[in-house]
């Protein structure tokens, strides 16, 4: 299959005018900073938030670029730590007054045979990746179910259908990512809050190219329909439409972007 162009942008249409959202993990170049850009180009205010403090002050620069000066709020927080979640929350309830949606976007992967992976491997890329997406959610649905209403998108993989090797702690993490989506939806559809998931499966950015084999991202990308891996604005488009008005009948749902042919 020969690489197909990538298509234009699409054009903003006020889809988050007004909404007040918060992003994990949305510095650098990857899923998150795209997501923050669409939803700051639909009319969302966005707060961003990283482990990384640089790179999340040079995102907080960017996005100002963007939106003619206006510097976004943000604040570093290291998902796994309990206590940096709940100020995190704090601070942005604080910021804007109240909340309307939260993506979960934080994510550790990485590769290794299961025989070669010592127990701190397989634990950080949990807790990271699955176990952050539970602690923000368990932080922020008080507040949601006190107003009746909130929306938690959470950044899922293929991965938590197929199977790749090497990828054993990261797959049974987004597997988990989309098994807590599908549950915790139901608990929280009688409060009018909406839970779903994305699940791509691969997004060219420069961390991913900086981490993965050149062999590997060649392997991938030679598996999309399309000849060519996503861009993370197109990711970020689902993610947006998710948190729109334009999915108020979705809940528990984990949606496929991929043009990935078995």
């Amino acid at each position: 299959m020969s690489k197909l162009p990538i298509p234009p942008r699409p054009v903003p249409r006020g889809l988050l005018q007004g909404k007040k959202v918060l992003i994990t993990a949305a510095a650098g170049t990857g899923i998150g900073w795209a997501t923050a850009e669409r939803m700051a180009e639909e009319g969302a205010q966005v707060f961003l938030s990283d482990a990384h403090a640089r790179r999340l002050d040079e995102a907080a620069d960017r996005l100002a670029a963007l939106q003619g000066g206006v510097r976004p709020p943000s604040m570093v927080c290291d998902v796994t730590q309990e206590s940096q979640v709940q100020a995190l929350l704090a601070a942005a309830i604080a910021e804007f007054g109240h909340l309307d949606v939260l993506v979960n976007n934080a994510g550790l992967g990485g590769s290794s045979t299961v025989v070669d992976m010592p127990d701190e491997q397989w634990h950080k890329v949990i807790d990271v990746t699955l176990t952050s997406v539970m602690r923000m959610t368990r932080a922020v649905l008080p507040h949601f179910y006190a107003r009746k209403a909130g929306i938690i998108v959470n950044n899922a993989s293929v991965l938590g259908w197929r199977a790749q090797e090497l990828q054993s702690h990261y797959a049974a993490a987004k597997a988990g990512v989309m098994a807590f989506t599908r549950c915790s939806a139901l608990e929280a559809a009688a409060y009018g809050v909406r839970i779903n998931a994305v699940a791509p499966s691969i997004a060219m950015h420069a961390f991913l190219a900086k981490v993965t084999t050149d062999e590997l991202l060649a392997d991938l990308t030679r598996r999309e329909a399309f000849g060519r891996a996503a861009e993370p604005w197109e990711v970020a488009n689902v993610i947006t439409f998710l948190a729109s008005d334009l999915a108020t009948y979705m809940t528990g749902e984990v949606v496929s972007v991929s043009s990935q042919h078995p």
